[in-house]
């Protein structure tokens, strides 16, 4: 397919894919103004049905660790392949239309950990979208053997056959979830499959302090110490990060996700010290994947704690270099024939978007799917959904 990008100020024939044969046929895009697609650096595909509904926790949660056991710990547990699928392809849809085209998830489903990397990446591969997928092993049900089989399932995934828009990662939920052991474990995937690690890092106090508890400095340096953090690795949040770690995580290669609206959402704080940092993407920690949203929550609270505005533009554009980082090549880089991640705009609002080449989103609707159906079969697995959870 040879695809042409017509705009006022621009008219470039963009070659889709490697080769386009003599006279193939175009197709033609008309909006006023294109870019580079969004990128969404850390979310969690499995809270696609949290807005459809979910029961508030009762009771209330009072600090960062009871939100996770009484909310999104009891909402995991409560998965199930329905569920997971129509949640995974209600937010993959909605990421596209709002001009999103690359996803790095970090995934949890204890009570469905096996195969279910597999349903997200069909959910990814059917709509169109881009996605970096792992699953985040933890003991803090199963203990070790949940862990392992956590693991396991990262290194089927890894040596799994995949289409190019989709890659895979190792990843745990966070240090202060897992063992030393369930560390080195994996650390050593990560060696042995060429992989980089994707986890939660300093969110809040509890894992910093549950790391100085076990003997280390923090849980980066807990990390780090057990050789779990490869060059390229993700690191979410850092909120709890001082400015020496940040400039660590920089030594090491790795990318630090800032996510403002759940930050924010659950009282953490706000990572100051990412200023020190260059390698610093945006994330939404499983809000929706409209980054516009999360710049302009970023951008009010950056001036609230005194961030230089300016250094916010460059965590935006740090998801384009992480994602080029991970799948090869210039992301978006048209003028030098790159397989193209691209949304063209009509009067400001998304009209198509262009994933690895292929139209995902034609004049505002997707191509390979139907939004009212999408969210009509996630409104019924939610109201089953919410069930199941009412009864952990």
């Amino acid at each position: 397919m040879k695809l042409r990008i017509e705009t006022p100020d621009l008219n470039l024939g963009v070659d889709a894919g490697r080769i386009v044969a003599p006279g193939e046929a175009e197709t033609v895009l008309t909006g006023d103004r294109v870019r580079p697609g969004d990128v969404c650096a850390h979310t969690h595909l499995y809270s696609g049905l949290a807005p459809l509904g979910m029961p508030p926790p009762e009771p209330a949660p009072t600090n960062f660790v009871e939100i996770l056991e009484r909310v999104w710990w009891r909402l995991d547990r409560a998965l199930d392949a329905a569920s997971l699928r129509a949640a995974a392809r209600l937010y993959v849809a909605e990421a596209l239309l709002a001009g999103t085209t690359t996803l790095i998830d970090h995934h949890e489903s204890p009570t469905l950990i096996e195969g279910s990397l597999d349903i997200l990446a069909d959910a990814c591969a059917g709509l169109g979208v881009r996605a970096l997928l792992c699953f985040g092993a933890t003991e803090r049900n199963g203990g070790r053997e949940e862990a392992q089989r956590g693991l396991a399932e990262c290194r089927r995934f890894l040596a799994h056959d995949r289409p190019p828009t989709i890659a895979a990662a190792v990843a745990l939920h966070a240090s202060f979830t897992v063992g030393d052991d369930t560390i080195r474990e994996a650390a050593a995937l990560c060696a042995a499959a060429n992989a980089v690690m994707h986890v939660h890092l300093a969110e809040d106090f509890a894992d910093v302090a549950d790391a100085r508890g076990r003997g280390y400095e923090g849980p980066l340096e807990r990390l780090a110490a057990l050789g779990a953090l490869p060059p390229g690795s993700i690191l979410a949040h850092g909120v709890h990060l001082n400015a020496g770690e940040v400039q660590r995580v920089n030594a090491l290669g790795c990318w630090l996700v800032q996510n403002p609206r759940s930050n924010a959402n659950n009282g953490v704080g706000y990572p100051s010290a990412l200023r020190h940092a260059d390698r610093v993407a945006l994330g939404t920690d499983g809000f929706p994947a409209v980054m516009p949203d999360e710049a302009a929550a970023l951008c009010a609270h950056a001036e609230t704690h005194g961030d230089d505005l300016a250094d916010l533009d460059r965590r935006v554009e740090g998801g384009h270099a992480l994602v080029g980082e991970r799948f090869g090549g210039r992301f978006g880089d048209v003028q030098r024939g790159a397989r193209a991640d691209l949304v063209v705009e009509r009067d400001g609002a998304v009209a198509h978007v262009v994933v690895d080449g292929q139209v995902v989103v034609r004049d505002g609707a997707l191509v390979h799917g139907d939004l009212a159906a999408l969210r009509a079969e996630a409104t019924g697995e939610a109201e089953r959904l919410w069930t199941r959870m009412r009864a952990l």
